[in-house]
């Protein structure tokens, strides 16, 4: 399906920057903004920190980056694609959504439909931006101008499922916006659209995707915590129950970023404030953000058992997931202050992670490998490739005297092949 509307992908992050590329790999002018003339710059030299996009795509005919507000004048159809994170409170933080939504609201001109991709409540679209957009604008909404709203499913680090190659949830106003955002984005989108009814359904439909797995994943950990207490290994059981045809294959871990570890709070602030208070969501966001102070915990008394207690430990990886570098809501850095709390010494190794960022996000300084002290335990909490790579050797040579605990925390190390002398636990 063809379609003639110009393209403007506000945001340029780990979601927005890889549909602007799309768009301009199809062949059509993308104006790519975003705020930071740091993030700009670097785009412009063929560079994405965040190494979702390789630098010659970065260079594609007709895809211009800017952080001028004015060079959105060219464009009739605005995708808005930037953070949606939570505050101190476990609250909607609606910070930058809005910001975006009043630059676009300063050039909307009659005629123009805005996406929206963030993750956001239902209702959010319609009843947070929508008015933005008309004070500012002037412009009547539905009658000027439309909205539209298309989740993201950017999955950072993921080579495989792409934007290109995800089915694309996508909702309008009304119909008529319904079919031009369904062209715009089946111009690309290999892997089908699916239409939504209404712009609320596509909202909830993406909260409830990443709640879903934040669910799962907490039943994993309730189960991991459970079977330590019997003396069984979780990862032996998951083995055994996977056999069975429909058995989900979920895993206990940590759970951070800026998905599954936030989106269902989106969820549960809408549904408490139409006066529901959700039971089964919030005890599994609880279960989940205890499993770092759990990990060191652990630490601790599994060093003590041994006859002595650790007072050097080693980290392993302190971004959110494998492969990126993305330290957005890492829960590897509850480990950390845990850890610190007992008075122990804790030294931080990630081969992807800005030193700089980690500092500032954190108070967590970042210790070159080549710095690493022997340590009595090793936590290998973000399974980047370099570790798996090296395996068993790595671990062996950050312990003292090549012996110690070794915390798997994804289960990646070969159980079979552990050192003497060295005590593995997993999750």
């Amino acid at each position: 399906m063809t379609h003639d509307r110009k393209i403007a992908v506000i945001g340029l992050g780990y979601v927005g920057l890889p549909v602007a590329v799309a768009f301009a790999r199809s062949g059509v002018a993308v104006i790519g903004f975003d705020i930071s003339a740091a993030r700009i710059g670097e785009l412009r030299r063929g560079h994405d920190r965040t190494l979702e996009v390789e630098a010659g795509e970065l260079a594609l005919p007709g895809l211009n980056f800017t952080s001028a507000p004015d060079d959105l004048a060219a464009a009739d159809f605005f995708i808005v694609t930037v953070p949606t994170p939570i505050d101190d409170a476990r609250r909607p933080d609606l910070g930058a959504v809005l910001a975006a939504t009043r630059t676009v609201a300063a050039t909307l001109k009659p005629g123009d439909i805005v996406v929206y991709e963030s993750t956001v409540y239902p209702g959010c679209t319609e009843e947070d931006c929508l008015p933005v957009l008309e004070a500012i604008s002037g412009l009547k909404g539905g009658r000027d101008f439309t909205v539209g709203y298309s989740p993201e499913r950017i999955n950072p680090g993921d080579k495989t499922h792409r934007f290109e190659k995800i089915t694309k949830v996508v909702s309008g106003q009304d119909a008529k916006t319904l079919d031009i955002v369904a062209a715009v984005y089946e111009s690309v989108v290999t892997a089908g659209i699916h239409r939504a009814p209404s712009i609320r359904v596509a909202e909830a439909a993406k909260v409830i995707e990443n709640t879903q797995r934040d669910l799962n994943i907490a039943f994993m950990n309730e189960l991991s915590a459970i079977f330590h207490e019997l003396g069984i290994d979780t990862q032996h059981v998951l083995a055994a129950a996977g056999t069975k045809w429909n058995f989900l294959p979920f895993s206990p871990g940590l759970v951070g970023g800026h998905c599954i570890g936030v989106d269902p709070y989106y969820l549960t602030f809408r549904a408490e404030r139409a006066g529901y208070h959700p039971e089964i969501i919030q005890s599994g966001r609880r279960i989940n953000d205890r499993v770092g102070q759990r990990v060191a915990r652990e630490c601790v008394r599994r060093t003590l058992k041994n006859g002595s207690a650790a007072r050097a430990v080693t980290v392993l990886g302190l971004t959110f997931k494998e492969n990126v570098p993305d330290l957005r809501n890492s829960k590897v850095a509850d480990i950390v202050a845990e850890l610190r709390a007992f008075g122990i010494e804790v030294q931080v190794h990630d081969p992807l992670a800005d030193g700089a960022e980690a500092l500032h996000e954190f108070n967590i300084p970042l210790t070159a490998r080549e710095d690493l002290r022997p340590a009595d335990a090793v936590i290998l909490a973000v399974p980047h490739e370099p570790y798996r790579r090296e395996g068993w050797a790595l671990m062996d040579g950050l312990l003292k005297n090549g012996s110690g605990l070794v915390m798997d925390i994804r289960a990646c190390l070969d159980e079979a092949a552990t050192p003497a002398g060295i005590e593995l636990w997993r999750l």
